[in-house]
């Protein structure tokens, strides 16, 4: 029987702290959401590789590193709402939910948010809630929101999202150009939002989030 809790650590150990993410809430979410089910069965056995995972619906799981990182530049306090885009089964929102006082997640693959609602209950995430609708438009009805994080890569970042960010609020984007990719922090203050460099990363480009999408709306 595969050990997953020893597999958690070793990601942790080999993964996420010589990535200099040293920060107590997000090492012990890491330590404590079990990746392993919020990826297909048939992915399990990859759950704590240092790799992408397919999800399967144009979604993939982040590489541990890059989220724990996204996490450690966005420094989520247990009194802020987080969005969550494009989360696939859950698993960064589960992370999250563990440092916020609420996570709403946007997935606009019905059956993908379906599964992912079923899978918070089941880890008794109770102070997350999974809203269905297109990714570009996030979930207006919720916020505004203290930190944005989307989890694929960006080409274009829609003006709808920006405007649901709180004043002083912060959205961490890995922005896309070719086969490269880096990882910004924007900071909102008197309606503009400011970036800065965080780290480099790479993932697929969210169709809802691609130029010619961005384009054309």
């Amino acid at each position: 029987m595969t050990d997953f809790a020893a597999r958690r650590l070793t990601m942790v150990d080999t993964q996420v702290r010589p990535s200099d993410v040293t920060k107590f809430p997000i090492i012990d979410a890491m330590l404590a959401v079990a990746r392993e089910n919020f990826v297909p069965d048939s992915q399990r056995e990859a759950a704590y590789v240092g790799d992408l995972v397919e999800l399967g619906g144009g979604r993939c799981l982040l590489e541990p590193r890059t989220l724990a990182k996204m996490l450690d530049a966005v420094n989520i306090s247990n009194d802020e709402v987080v969005l969550d885009i494009a989360p696939g089964l859950g698993y960064s929102t589960a992370i999250a939910a563990r440092m916020a006082e609420l996570v709403v997640a946007v997935e606009s693959d019905e059956a993908l948010a379906a599964e992912a609602q079923t899978v918070l209950m089941e880890a008794d995430v109770d102070n997350a809630i999974v809203h269905t609708g297109p990714l570009e438009q996030g979930a207006d009805e919720h916020g505004p929101y203290d930190v944005i994080m989307i989890q694929g890569g960006v080409e274009q970042l829609p003006d709808a999202l920006l405007d649901q960010l709180k004043d002083r609020g912060r959205i961490v984007c890995l922005f896309m150009e070719g086969d490269l990719g880096t990882v910004r922090v924007g900071l909102k203050s008197a309606g503009r939002v400011s970036w800065r460099y965080a780290f480099n990363a790479s993932a697929p480009v969210l169709p809802a989030f691609c130029a010619e999408c961005a384009f054309s709306l």
